[in-house]
């Protein structure tokens, strides 16, 4: 090519008609995928999103099947609680040392100042016979003191003996009798230390727990980590009562002297009857409940302290009829239907309604009585609704 002549460039345009692709086709393919998977995923949750708008899964509450007395059914308020003596200690020692004797096991009956436990004296028992030596020397001093004062006396009158030698009879003869003030102090300062090894009841009660045993260090506080403080605890049994919390909203309806049922939770089928013997005057504002004194009328063997208990508080004392009638398996009113000529109730079994036939009997205020079909204990749907049907999910608030 010669130098006058110019280059063909026209191949070298850029064609701008037709933009080239901004990815390779293999990435092409993978975004579109992804965008499908995007929206099939939301049309899901959408769908279901309706659904369960549509059909939702109903909520239930469970109550127990428990035993019910027909007294009861005019109950206007239950609350819980537990059985509490009221004359309750954990009697423990005024003195520091090793426990020596131990005489009671739990479960026995004690009566007021007997003799439960005793902590080694050995050290004690030999101070108080000093103690006593010490009186028993200055009482005969003071018979040698009282003839000489009175010889004194009878020579001073004869002016036999100077004013001097009578003025020191008597000193002597007062400071025997201080001396003997001095040691009967120190006689009962040791029988006071005697006194304090011996472990003593404060009333008539049983024990209820052993909280020592011989060979371990005793003292008032528990100072250390190998002491202890209560060597016993004990309680008058016929003290007992149950301490019920009952919501602030429902204080109002209970009232000094009302009639009340308590049921043991260890024996559902027996009644006890009571009255509310005291409302506390002060409400614990973490529970937002007020402590209520329920005494029983008379009680068992069977009730022991810290016994669960349920309080019916009942609008009217319940008449002798009511009293000798056996308790019968109740469940609430409501927790029954009519399903295909039966009548049913409905446990929940993983999430699922399941009918159980039953059988009931009489009606008892709010309570049905069940006479066959599930035992007691039996958890069933509370409420039921149209909607509640066999096999059906349910959630249980």
């Amino acid at each position: 090519m010669s130098q006058n002549e110019h280059p063909d460039l026209s191949h070298l345009r850029i064609n701008r008609a037709d933009p080239p692709s901004s990815a390779p086709p293999g990435n092409k393919l993978v975004f579109r995928v992804g965008v499908g998977v995007v929206v099939l995923a939301a049309g899901i949750a959408t769908y279901a999103l309706v659904m369960s708008t549509l059909d939702p899964v109903p909520e239930v509450r469970l109550a127990t099947a428990s035993y019910s007395s027909p007294s009861q059914a005019n109950a206007i308020l239950t609350a819980s609680g537990y059985v509490v003596a009221q004359r309750k200690a954990a009697v423990a020692s005024k003195a520091t040392g090793r426990l020596e004797y131990l005489g009671v096991v739990e479960g026995d009956q004690v009566t007021k100042n007997q003799v439960l436990a005793r902590i080694e004296n050995s050290d004690i028992q030999a101070q108080l016979d000093q103690a006593r030596a010490q009186l028993a020397l200055s009482e005969a001093e003071l018979a040698d003191a009282t003839r000489s004062l009175e010889r004194a006396r009878q020579l001073l009158e004869k002016g036999l003996i100077p004013q001097a030698e009578y003025d020191a009879a008597d000193a002597r003869y007062r400071r025997v009798l201080a001396s003997i003030a001095v040691a009967k102090a120190a006689v009962a300062g040791a029988e006071v230390a005697l006194e304090n090894t011996l472990i003593r009841a404060p009333f008539d009660g049983t024990v209820l727990t052993k909280n020592a045993d011989v060979g371990e260090m005793v003292a008032p506080m528990a100072a250390s980590v190998g002491s202890r403080s209560a060597v016993v605890t004990i309680a008058d049994m016929s003290s007992l009562e149950v301490e019920a919390d009952v919501s602030e909203s429902n204080i109002d309806r209970i009232k000094p002297d009302q009639p009340c049922e308590i049921v043991l939770d260890a024996y559902p089928s027996d009644r006890y009857q009571g009255f509310v013997s005291k409302i506390v005057p002060t409400a614990d504002r973490a529970k937002a409940t007020v402590m209520v004194k329920v005494r029983f009328r008379s009680y068992d063997s069977k009730v022991l302290p810290e016994m669960s208990a349920k309080v019916h508080f009942l609008a009217r004392p319940a008449s002798s009829e009511e009293e000798k009638s056996q308790p019968v398996l109740t469940v609430p009113a409501s927790a029954v239907a009519d399903r295909n000529g039966a009548r049913v109730v409905y446990t929940v079994l993983d999430g699922i309604a399941v009918e159980q036939p039953v059988q009931t009997g009489r009606s008892l205020g709010a309570q049905l009585e069940i006479l066959s079909g599930i035992p007691a204990g039996t958890r069933v749907i509370a409420t039921l609704s149209d909607d509640i049907r066999d096999g059906i999910k349910v959630t249980v608030k």
